[in-house]
């Protein structure tokens, strides 16, 4: 009591005003930290010395693996902007979209989606040389319609003209068929109308390079169509039919990689369970030098999922540790959720799912909404596999200090995808961002420590006599 009686009011103001200083130093240390390594240091420094010299176990899993500083730097360089893919699961507008808008009275598809599927038409199905056939230069202004009546009206009308015009066989099975046996039917018949047509192709294509514009052109027909049909056999249920389609058809045209026909025959080899299968699929396309995909990565991490989630429990594995492959399994995941962060959301079903769109950004929402449509069925099917991923897949975040600015495993986040998936997505879809990094809670507990310590030194500066009481009574009663 009597060396409280002695302290001045200038010495409190001196305490305060040194205490908000330190404690502004230590807020800015540790929001510099966060900023740079994605961690606390107080919280780092707890956990790595702290923790282990009273006993405590480290229960997060180990960080995944990086790829070698060559390929790292590779992908880096090859950093892509953000471009729209064809997605190539997307549904039938008149037998799938337009039902959903009959029943929902939603518009499942955009503006901008649509007019991209328009603009894939134009440039897969016409050529220079339609103005030589008439049907063809009718279904060249029927892509470019906007109204689907008119886009009908006018391939029957080719059809008129001739009864063999494969386009206008796809347009009435893309849009007018309300059920998928109906547009089988359809494509059936542009089947052996576009294998006629392109026959004659291939005889003539060497004369003129108009001629082997047509070429493309009714190679780009053949291919559409037969896989269309893949995709038909395997809504229908004949799986092991529509695998075999889509394996002639990649043996048949190898060439047409970029229009990713594997990730269809992925999805039907996981309807037939047939892993080892899925799994040579993977060891030819999971390659670091091709895109990558979320139908790549999440396959490839649910195999490896596969092989251990039926008996992974968190509890045993904090207190045993993880296995090697219960290591690769997290791995796996952690490299999927690093190229697209917005699956597990939509596997884990914390977030409503809506048609996917014709058109996806890669490791974007909407890429995200076309992978989890088709692919949540196949997790469920693993035992366990659902409960792994709600177990690691946050993990990811806390390895990545700079999500939108570094990237780990892949090239940085694009910073454009949510904007490109606004346009893609329905309006009533609330479009997925990427989660940003929560702020450790040292660094809020540091923020108001300063904040206090700031307002008591102005108090004190303010009031002296009243702060000095104040003090002093504080003091006593401790």
């Amino acid at each position: 009591t009597v060396f409280l009686s002695t302290l001045t009011p200038k010495f409190y103001f001196a305490l305060t005003v040194t205490s908000s200083f330190i404690s502004g130093l230590i807020f800015v240390f540790e929001w510099w930290h966060f900023r740079k390594y994605g961690t606390s240091f107080i919280e780092q420094v707890s956990v790595s010395h702290l923790r282990p010299l009273i006993g405590g176990v480290e229960n997060s899993p180990p960080a995944p693996a990086a790829f070698s500083a060559g390929e790292n730097e590779t992908s880096r360089q090859n950093m892509p902007e953000c471009k729209v893919w064809r997605n190539p699961l997307n549904l039938f507008r008149g037998a799938e979209y337009s039902r959903y808008m009959w029943v929902t009275g939603k518009e499942p598809l955009t503006y901008y989606d649509m007019n991209l599927s328009a603009q894939d038409h134009q440039n897969f199905f016409t050529c220079d040389t339609d103005a030589l056939r008439p049907s063809d230069t009718v279904m060249q202004k029927a892509w470019r319609e906007r109204n689907p009546q008119a886009r009908i009206k006018a391939a029957y009308q080719a059809l008129e003209l001739n009864n063999d015009c494969a386009t206008a066989y796809v347009l009435l099975a893309e849009e007018e068929a309300t059920t998928i046996v109906d547009a089988e039917k359809y494509f059936k018949q542009a089947l052996k109308a576009g294998e006629m047509i392109y026959r004659k192709s291939q005889n003539c294509h060497s004369q003129s390079p108009q001629h082997e514009a047509q070429l493309r052109r009714d190679t780009n027909v053949l291919v559409y169509v037969k896989r269309r049909l893949a995709m038909c056999a395997r809504k229908l249920g004949r799986i092991r039919e529509a695998v075999k389609m889509m394996r002639d058809l990649m043996k048949e045209f190898p060439l047409l990689s970029m229009l990713n026909i594997h990730e269809n025959l992925l999805e039907a080899l996981l309807e037939l369970q047939a892993y080892a299968d899925v799994q040579a699929v993977l060891a030819k396309y999971d390659d670091i030098s091709l895109p990558k995909s979320a139908a790549i990565c999440y396959t490839a991490a649910l195999l490896k999922a596969r092989a251990v989630s039926e008996r992974f429990s968190p509890e045993t594995a904090s207190k045993r540790g993880l296995s090697t492959a219960e290591i690769n399994a997290v791995e796996a995941i952690h490299r999927a959720v690093e190229f697209n962060p917005h699956v597990p959301k939509y596997l884990l079903e914390m977030k409503s799912l809506v048609l996917p769109p014709e058109h996806i950004l890669k490791r974007g929402d909407s890429e995200a909404v076309a992978y989890a449509f088709f692919h949540l069925q196949h997790w469920k099917r693993i035992e366990g596999a659902l409960n792994l991923l709600h177990c690691t897949w946050e993990g990811t975040f806390r390895m990545i200090p700079y999500p939108l600015e570094k990237g780990h495993l892949f090239y940085p986040y694009p910073s454009c995808t949510e904007t490109a998936d606004r346009e893609l997505l329905p309006t009533f879809h609330e479009v997925s961002v990427y989660p940003q990094k929560e702020l450790p809670f040292f660094i809020h507990f540091t923020a108001g420590l300063c904040s206090f310590s700031a307002m008591l030194a102005l108090l004190t500066h303010q009031f002296p006599e009243l702060m000095v009481i104040f003090a002093k009574a504080v003091s006593i009663a401790s």
